[in-house]
């Protein structure tokens, strides 16, 4: 693909989502997308606030207990520059990072996934390692990290693309149609 950016649909598309491997591999890089050195943890939408929220005392149950000191006294999350982040510990953790064995989770997603919460993770985070700007509409583009190198190296060895990794994660953001729309791309 000689092109940098498609368009399709109504998106602005980085062509690495296209053709990019990519496939986390946890064991190597242990959640390093839950513990970059950052002030904040990840972007959420207003709309999730009230999710997490709603489903709190399930994600609770997950999380270390410095973490949950941290939400109890100051909210999981920030207003930033007209947006929201989740909170961070020690400008590195997530708020919401639990760990098993030494790799960085996240409690959120856990509770989803033992049925105790109907909201999955934010969107920023099930995304990665697609970023959504806006310049007048949606842009999504890869972002590199040098802590992901060894899921670009497992994403080679699997012939997985960044497209067909974050497939499920895409299809709950913008929808069956539109990521068939984008798979035409693929193949």
């Amino acid at each position: 693909m000689n092109k940098e950016f498609l368009t399709i649909g109504d998106k602005i598309v980085d062509s690495k989502i296209l053709n990019k491997h990519f496939f986390c591999d946890l064991k190597k890089c242990k959640g390093a997308c839950c513990t970059m050195e950052s002030d904040y943890g990840a972007p959420l939408r207003i709309m999730e606030i009230a999710e997490i929220g709603r489903n709190l005392e399930s994600i609770f149950e997950y999380l270390p207990e410095h973490s949950r000191e941290e939400i109890k006294e100051n909210d999981f999350w920030e207003e930033i520059n007209d947006g929201a982040m989740t909170r961070s510990i020690n400008n590195r953790d997530c708020v919401f990072v639990y760990y098993e064995n030494d790799i960085a989770k996240c409690s959120i997603e856990k509770a989803y996934f033992d049925k105790k919460s109907d909201f999955r993770k934010p969107i920023s985070c099930f995304l990665f390692p697609i970023r959504v700007g806006s310049f007048g509409g949606d842009i999504l583009k890869y972002e590199e990290y040098s802590e992901c190198k060894p899921a670009l190296e497992l994403g080679k060895k699997k012939n997985v693309t960044i497209a067909e990794f974050c497939k499920d994660s895409m299809i709950t953001a913008f929808g069956k149609n539109w990521y068939n729309k984008l798979k035409s791309f693929l193949e």
